[in-house]
């Protein structure tokens, strides 16, 4: 598997795993990824910025994520504490594609997101997610993310995580 920036070329691929993962969202009754975000264009821009990532095997893309090396505003207040006020990765919008799923394919995407972060001698990485987003919960907690509390996003409440990485 191999984690590298997307191409505007895919975006229609990318924003068909959003779609699959926004719908896996309603099903499992939540509200997250309901109210028109993330959107075709929130992709184009996540591209065009530098943002956008995917997980390639194949040659087929099998995940992706936003991939951000900089300052996430919502992160500046938190209910809680960060472990760190250091320079951190933050990741965003993660969707698997659904012919991958059960995989431990997400686990992948950020056991190499780590290994990226370290490479650009980034020492964090900060993520948040919804309380009722069990999939994603299970996988920081098996990354050993530690909960360092709420945030807000969009005006709603977000569990936000931080794990820090250690220099190889």
């Amino acid at each position: 598997m191999i984690l590298r920036q997307a191409t505007i070329t895919e975006s229609d691929t990318i924003w068909e795993i959003l779609q699959e993962a926004i719908a896996q969202r309603k099903s499992d009754g939540s509200d997250q990824w309901q109210n028109g975000y993330p959107n075709e264009q929130t992709v184009k821009e996540d591209i065009q910025d530098g943002f956008g990532y995917v997980l390639v095997e194949n040659n087929i893309i099998i995940a992706y994520a936003a991939i951000i090396f900089g300052i996430e505003p919502a992160y500046n207040e938190i209910k809680g504490s960060w472990l760190s006020n250091d320079n951190y990765t933050v990741v965003h919008r993660v969707a698997t594609s659904k012919n991958f799923k059960g995989k431990g394919i997400a686990t992948q995407l950020f056991l190499l997101i780590e290994e990226l972060s370290i490479n650009n001698d980034i020492f964090s990485i900060k993520v948040d997610t919804n309380f009722d987003n069990t999939p994603m919960l299970r996988i920081l907690e098996k990354l050993n993310y530690s909960y360092c509390g709420e945030i807000f996003f969009s005006g709603a409440p977000r569990m936000a995580y931080e794990k820090l990485l250690i220099k190889k």
